[in-house]
Formats: C-alpha cells, sequence, structure tokens
C-alpha cells in the first residue's frame, strides 16, 4: 500500500485532534513520544547462515513508493535462493520520524513471527547505515483494489471467497495477540494462483494484557466507531473494516464517505447504513451483524470468536477446512506468465528501478535498529524455491482507455523488431515480433482501432489467459493508431492444417482433441464468457510435435462476456437478481452457437469435410438452407466405421433447436471423450492416413471457410427449424383463426 496514504492519515488526524483539545487521559502509550531503546529489537539470525545484504539483490521494477522509501520487483543473484523473485522494501532511515521506525521495526516484528497461508512472508531483513530493507513475498496478482477499480464491483460468490481467506487471517493474528488496524483493498495483495496475503503491519498493534489500544491510526473510511471516538479499540475493530471492506466489494462504494474527513468520522459515528436491494438476505445479514456500533456486539467480537462468523449463513457454501489449505479455487486466477509487474500501477512501474543512496543518519542509528537483520528459516533448509519468472522491460506503462491496468504507451518498435507476417484478420494482422532485448519471439496481433474495439478481447484474455489451453497474452501496447497484443508464439500451426495433412483423423486423436478444446470453452463458459468465433483456424498448436494437449484457443476478437444492465461484469453463478430475461437468453443462445461450431470441428475431424458446405463457392444461403434442414449425413462413407457413440454425441452437438444442444460441461463428462481404443486399433486408424492433393486441401479450407462466414452473416440470426420462423408462427396463427 501507499506509504503517503498512511502518513497522511495518521499525521492529519493527529493534528485534527490536537486542535480538538483532546484530554490527556485519552492518549495512549502508543501516542507518547518514544525512546530510543523502545524500538531496540532482538536478533532473529539463525547462527551459521548467510546474513544479506543490497548487492545479494538485481533491481527489476518499482512497484510501489512513500514518503520514506520505495517498494521494488528484486531478484535473488547470490545463494540458494538465486533466481527467485522478491518484493524489497526499502526505508531510509533519515527520513523516518520516531513514530515511522516504530512502525517499521512493528511490521518486521510481526512478520518475522507470523506464519500463516494468507499473510504475507518475511524473507530477510537487514539494514545498512543509512537504510532497512524487508525482503517480501513478490506476489503477482497485485493488490485488490486494483481489480476491484477495474470490476467496479465483485458477485457474492467472489466477496465470499475473498472474505473468507481474510477472515482465516485476521483470526490468526487476533489469537497471537496482533490487532491489524488497516484493513483495505490496498492491503490485500493475490498470489499467483488467485488466493490473498495480507501485507502492511505498520500500523499494527500487540496490546499488553489484553488491554485495550487507543490510537487514531488507519483510513478514516475503514475505521471503527471505538477508533474514531477514542475511547479505546481491541479485536472487534477489525471486524467492524472487515465489514466495510465486505460492502465496498459488494456495491462499488463505501458505506460511509462525506465530503471531509469530519464528516465521515460523524457518519460512521451517527449515520443509520441502508443495505442496498441487490444484495441477498444473507448478505445484508451479515453486514447488520458487522455493523454494530458496540464492540461488543459485533459479530467475531464474542466468545466464540471466528466461529460465530464461519457459522453465518453467508458463509454456509465455504468448506473452511479445504479453504485453509488451498484446495478451494480462486475467483480470479492472474496469468502470471506475463510480465511480473503487469497487475502494478504503471505509475511506479515506469520509472527506472533505482536504489537511491541514503541520506546521512547519526552515529546511533544503526544501534537504533539493532536486531534488524533475520533470514526466513525455509530459506536455510529448501535450496528448491527458486521462482522461474520472467520480465519484461518495457517502458511507460498507462490504462488503455482509461480502465485495464498494465497497458504500455509509447513506440512499440522501441522494443520489438516487427518481422514477416503469421495471419490476417479484416481489422488486424498477426506478425511475428522479436524483443531486442531478450531475442525472445512472439506472435503480436496488430489491431486498427479506428475500425474496432479490442477492448473486451484485451479483458477476457488478461483474466482468463491462466487457463493451458488459452494462448497467453504477455504484453499490450497502445499507440495513437493501433492496439499491440503480445502473445505466446504457437509453433505447432492450425489445427486445421493438421486435418488437411492427414484428411481424417482417428477417434483417438479427435476424442483427445475435443477434450482439450472442450476443457477451455467450459472454463469461459463457466466464467459466463462465449466465445463466438470456434473454427479450426483459430486452434493452434503450441508444440511442433502438435500434441493434442498443446493447442490453445486463439483470437478472441469475437468473444464476450455477460454483463448485467449497468455494464457490470456478471458470472452465471449469480445473474438472477441482475440480468434481464433478454441478456440470460441471449447468452445461452451464444453458448450454445459456441457447442455448434465445436461441433462441426469434431464433424471435420472425422470426416475430413464439413457438414454443410460442399465447395468454397457454396453461399451463405444455400450452406445456412442445409443447416436449417436439421439433415446431415453420418452413416455413409467414413461413417460406417465410426463408433456410435461418437455419432450420437454430434447429432447433440449439432442440434438444430440451441437449447437442446448440451452444455461444454456435458461434453467434458461424455465417456467418448476418455475411452481410449486398443493400441492395435489406434495403429490400424494411423496407418490409413493419407497426404491431400493440393487442390482437395485448398477446396476443403474454402469449404471450411464458407461455413463458418456463413454464421456469421447476419441471415444467421433466423436459423432455426422451420416450425420457429415468424412465417410459421403466422400460418399458424392464421389457421387457428379460420377455423374459429
Amino acid at each position: 500500500t501507499s506509504q503517503d496514504d498512511v502518513e497522511m492519515v495518521v499525521d492529519e488526524t493527529f493534528e485534527c485532534q490536537h486542535q480538538q483539545n483532546r484530554n490527556e487521559e485519552n492518549i495512549g502509550p502508543e501516542d507518547i513520544h518514544m525512546k530510543e531503546c523502545e524500538i531496540e529489537l532482538k536478533d532473529v539470525v539463525k547462527e551459521g547462515h548467510e546474513k544479506a545484504d543490497p548487492s545479494q539483490f538485481e533491481l527489476l521494477k518499482v512497484l510501489g513508493e512513500g514518503s520514506f522509501g520505495k517498494v521494488f520487483l528484486v531478484r535473488k543473484i547470490i545463494g540458494k535462493d538465486a533466481g527467485s523473485l522478491y518484493a524489497m522494501k526499502v526505508l531510509k532511515k533519515a527520513t523516518l520520524k520516531v513514530k515511522d521506525r516504530v512502525r517499521s521495526t512493528n511490521e518486521r516484528n510481526i512478520l518475522a513471527d507470523v506464519g500463516h497461508a494468507f499473510i504475507v512472508k518475511l524473507h530477510y531483513a537487514f539494514q545498512t547505515p543509512g537504510k532497512l530493507y524487508l525482503i517480501l513475498d513478490f506476489l503477482r496478482g497485485g493488490d485488490l483494489f486494483t481489480r476491484l477499480s477495474k470490476e467496479v464491483m465483485f458477485t457474492e460468490e467472489d466477496v465470499k471467497f475473498y472474505l473468507a481467506e481474510l477472515a482465516l487471517a485476521l483470526n490468526h493474528l487476533h489469537s497471537i495477540g496482533i490487532i491489524y488496524r488497516d484493513l483495505k483493498p490496498e492491503n490485500i495483495l493475490l498470489d499467483q494462483d488467485g488466493h490473498i496475503a495480507l501485507t502492511d503491519f505498520g500500523l499494527s498493534k500487540q496490546p499488553l494484557d489484553g488491554s485495550k489500544t487507543y490510537s487514531f491510526c488507519g483510513t478514516v473510511e475503514y475505521m471503527a466507531p471505538e477508533v474514531v471516538n477514542r475511547k479505546g479499540h481491541h479485536f472487534a475493530a477489525d471486524w467492524w473494516s472487515f465489514g466495510v471492506l465486505m460492502y465496498e466489494m459488494l456495491t462499488g462504494n463505501l458505506p460511509f464517505h462525506g465530503a471531509s474527513r469530519q464528516e465521515t468520522m460523524n457518519q460512521i459515528l451517527r449515520t443509520k447504513l441502508g443495505m442496498p436491494e441487490n444484495l441477498s438476505p444473507e448478505a445484508q445479514s451479515l453486514l447488520r451483524a458487522l455493523f454494530k456500533r458496540n464492540p461488543q456486539n459485533r459479530l467475531g467480537a464474542g466468545p466464540n470468536g471466528i466461529e460465530d462468523i464461519k457459522r453465518h449463513e453467508f458463509f454456509a457454501t465455504i468448506d473452511w477446512v479445504a479453504l485453509e489449505k488451498k484446495q478451494v479455487r480462486p475467483p480470479f486466477i492472474p496469468a502470471v506468465s506475463r510480465d511480473d509487474a503487469f497487475y502494478f500501477d504503471s505509475e511506479y512501474t515506469s520509472k527506472s528501478p533505482r536504489d537511491s543512496p541514503g541520506g546521512p543518519v547519526s552515529a546511533s542509528a544503526h544501534e537504533i535498529f539493532r536486531g534488524f537483520s533475520f533470514i526466513a528459516p525455509g530459506l536455510l533448509e529448501d535450496s528448491t524455491c527458486i521462482s522461474n519468472g520472467s520480465t519484461n522491460n518495457g517502458q511507460n506503462r498507462m490504462p488503455f482507455n482509461n480502465d485495464i491496468p498494465g497497458v504500455k504507451t509509447g513506440n512499440f518498435q522501441d522494443e520489438y523488431t516487427v518481422m514477416q507476417e503469421l495471419g490476417r484478420g479484416t481489422f488486424s494482422i498477426c506478425r511475428l515480433c522479436e524483443h531486442k532485448s531478450s531475442k525472445k519471439q512472439y506472435a503480436t496481433k496488430i489491431i486498427n482501432k479506428s475500425g474496432h474495439d479490442c477492448r473486451e478481447e484485451v479483458e477476457i484474455l488478461l483474466r482468463y489467459g491462466n487457463h493451458p489451453n488459452i494462448v497467453t497474452l504477455f504484453s499490450v501496447y497502445e499507440d495513437l493508431n493501433y492496439v499491440y497484443l503480445v502473445m505466446e508464439l504457437l509453433k505447432g500451426g492450425e489445427l486445421l492444417d493438421r486435418i488437411l495433412a492427414i484428411q481424417q483423423m482417428c477417434e483417438s486423436e479427435a476424442s483427445a482433441v475435443l477434450r482439450t478444446v472442450v476443457s477451455a470453452v467450459a472454463y469461459l463458459h463457466e466464467h459466463g464468457v462465449v466465445h463466438r468465433d470456434l473454427k479450426p483456424s483459430n486452434l493452434l498448436y503450441a508444440s511442433v510435435h502438435q500434441t493434442p494437449e498443446s493447442l490453445k484457443l486463439c483470437d478472441l476478437g469475437f468473444a464476450k462476456q455477460l454483463r448485467a444492465d449497468n455494464g457490470l461484469l456478471m458470472t452465471p453463478c449469480y445473474t438472477a437478481n441482475f440480468v434481464a430475461p433478454e441478456v440470460l437468453k441471449r447468452q445461452g443462445y451464444d453458448l450454445a452457437c459456441d457447442i455448434w461450431s465445436l461441433g462441426v470441428l469434431l464433424y471435420i475431424m472425422l470426416d475430413g469435410k464439413t457438414p454443410f458446405a460442399s465447395t468454397p463457392n457454396d453461399s451463405p444461403e444455400m450452406i445456412l438452407a442445409r443447416i436449417g434442414s436439421g439433415q446431415i449425413d453420418l452413416e455413409s462413407g467414413r461413417w460406417q466405421a465410426i463408433s456410435q457413440e461418437v455419432k450420437d454425441l454430434l447429432r447433440q452437438m449439432l442440434h438444430i433447436v440451441p437449447q437442446k444442444r448440451p452444455t461444454a460441461a456435458q461434453i467434458l463428462r461424455h465417456p467418448w471423450l476418455w475411452q481410449q481404443p486398443p493400441p492395435e486399433i489406434r495403429q490400424t486408424e494411423n496407418s490409413a492416413y493419407l497426404a491431400a492433393s493440393k487442390e482437395a486441401t485448398a477446396a476443403l479450407k474454402g469449404a471450411v471457410n464458407a461455413t463458418f462466414r456463413a454464421i456469421a452473416s447476419p441471415q444467421a440470426a433466423n436459423v432455426g427449424p422451420v416450425g420457429m420462423s415468424e412465417l410459421a408462427k403466422r400460418r399458424a396463427k392464421d389457421k387457428v383463426n379460420i377455423l374459429r
């Protein structure tokens, strides 16, 4: 989190209270001027182990900056953890006030002693004559604030997950006597798997003998009433902030936020909070239980502690044991193979990573922070904890259309050499590009901004590119006329080219291909995303060996994510209260269209030709008429040797009525996708592969393209059984009127 933010809030609120002539008896012991000896620390470095120093770390990027220090992305270059990426927090001793020194050493003490799945881990701590260094987990997913500002608000399922993990982290702190006191989205980071990690313990407090503490600290909008009125607070203050965070994630707004700090404090102390109607009864109930101004009545503050929160109906579907073991899948998984600092604020990442010399300090400064050095025990014992993260040396990030983080601006060709064309579309061209520094090659999709708004494509790739069978987006650049999507280079070629080369796939390979593709489509559908352009040319092999498992879904230029009427992204598990029926109907239609396209793909793989187009010259009207008839031949020719099981599946996938097609999840469970034929059958089938002539290859490729062009044409919107047409409905109505 920004140290400027904490500094501003604390300093201004202290000044505000001095102006109000605070009573001396209400000042807590932490407000009294500290003596230097009160912030000495014992040495926790294990005997016989190497002590870290700045020379062991390579500075890669600036991740954050405050009034008295910076946070860098660094790589360890010496020691058995060489190659590992860390976040390095550097504090200048000369600029630290007495209370700042207390916070810095306090944060180091807590992080050294606390070990929990959902709390950031301290790996090293050391000092030089001018600076203090904390070496922490590098959490690639950025902070929850960045994701919340991008999504505006989360679904209740998302919120339930994040709150449950957060509750376990807070409970752990409370169990060892620590009040966190600075809960807000900026202090909750996401790791590479999407799990939370609580960070920034500079304002945390460990009261003596269970007594109250009286500091006025934190960010005012998240403060509990007992913190605001300085009557003394304890662990229950964290559960109020927990409620504020829940409200903000569910609604996109803070529950108490006035025009001034004083007005906000007055709201916290007196205003009755109304509950938004779109929240579920369970969510409203939990918020009411957390927003109790008397801390003794607040949920989580009773003798049962967190158990009361766990038993609340809002968390009824949470498996707490599995959650603590990180066995519950997070709602959002960062695509960690792209630029390591992609999810961090470009205001900082665009700066040169230079650790400036520390300012002049007193002769006793090093003694003040005696015992600051620290090495995590795990690093001393485990030599395998080496990160494989890579860095991308891009410069100057700025938001794309002001709402997508991580997009770079400037001259793309300053960093990449643009090479030959790989493919071409209506509004884009894909070229081979080489990164000038690393010499790594990528496929870069260059999109003309005047002809196509690629925001949706970028957002979907950023959210869901972590799936192993969806192409990975590494970087996004933007200039005045173009957007550049730097993606992984898939060297194995198109699936269609493999089909053309062998003319007909055996069932074993076709089932493996379909299983791979459907797993990616099911993942997208589960998150409310429809691809809408599932054709063989958009499926590429990552491996030159063209193994089915290496197939990746590409070109999400026509993909869409389900949105509510207000434009907010929604997922299928939580749409009933927000999305109009006609939107849901359209979404269901789009999902079914993806299934139909997968059916066409399966047909082509098994038969070597398309089901509805005979030649590249077939018109869209002719193709759509054949589709509308609902008739497909699965009995003659090669189909005589194909199993009945796959033919039944194919008929379901190509059903003319969208509602009668199976879902991607249902297809994924179909036994044909998982049955492997005996080795002798597989060998016999493979021996039957024949190289296609150039003429036949061109004809099939043209027919495939004609089929998908027809489906994308305006006429396709009306395709369906004859009985579903408006003319048939009118005729039926007329017939009824005549009979009357």
